[in-house]
């Protein structure tokens, strides 16, 4: 009695391979989106002081806005809010922000952040709420937009929580262009401003 016959498991592979392949073919290319960052380097670096006497704190909350806290790039004309097309940031921009923020307090102005599991028990915590991240089209869709950071920040004392000062800091850059190179030079410049105030105003506070 003769045996049926089957397929052999390559011919069925290769099959198999041939229905995938004409599957994704039928899917459009998509276009990849242009990768931006912003350093926040501060315009002018602080006189540093010795690590034995810089004041350190603890870093705490850092809120972010909602619509902002993505890695797409905010717009806002009038009171409607859109992302940039086929743009965004390398990383979300709270990261970008967070990792800004440790480079300006170690470019010195006396204030050092204290890193997680430090031996050093700091005296005070430095809670952060940025607010405004956007890029404002306020003369027009197709003129130069203007980028608007706005942080809150509050000094607690560590020991019982109690507020010891709080201040708003604003910067808003206009791009040199409306083209996202220029938008995020602004987003660059606005970054550092805020930076550069805050670490100031956290060493006056003491």
């Amino acid at each position: 009695m003769s045996a049926s016959r089957r397929p052999a498991p390559l011919i069925l592979a290769a099959i198999a391979c041939l229905a995938l392949g004409g599957c994704i073919s039928l899917f459009p290319k998509s276009k990849p989106a242009q990768l931006y960052r912003f350093d926040g380097e501060p315009l002018q670096a602080a006189t540093a002081m010795p690590a034995a006497s810089a004041k350190v704190i603890a870093r705490g909350n850092l809120r972010f806005e909602t619509a902002a806290s993505t890695d797409r790039i905010l717009t806002v004309t009038g009171r409607d809010t859109a992302y940039i097309a086929g743009s965004r940031w390398v990383s979300p921009a709270p990261v970008l922000f967070e990792e800004s923020l440790i480079r300006a307090f170690e470019a010195g102005g006396g204030v050092r952040l204290a890193e997680g599991g430090s031996a050093i028990r700091p005296a005070a915590v430095l809670n952060l709420d940025v607010q405004t991240f956007e890029t404002r089209y306020d003369q027009g869709e197709k003129a130069a937009p203007q980028v608007v950071v706005q942080v809150r920040a509050q000094l607690v004392r560590a020991s019982d929580r109690a507020v010891i000062a709080e201040q708003l800091f604003t910067s808003a850059q206009r791009a040199d262009d409306n083209r996202v190179g220029p938008i995020v030079q602004a987003y660059d410049a606005a970054v550092a401003d805020v930076l550069g105030k805050l670490v100031s105003w956290t060493a006056q506070q003491g």
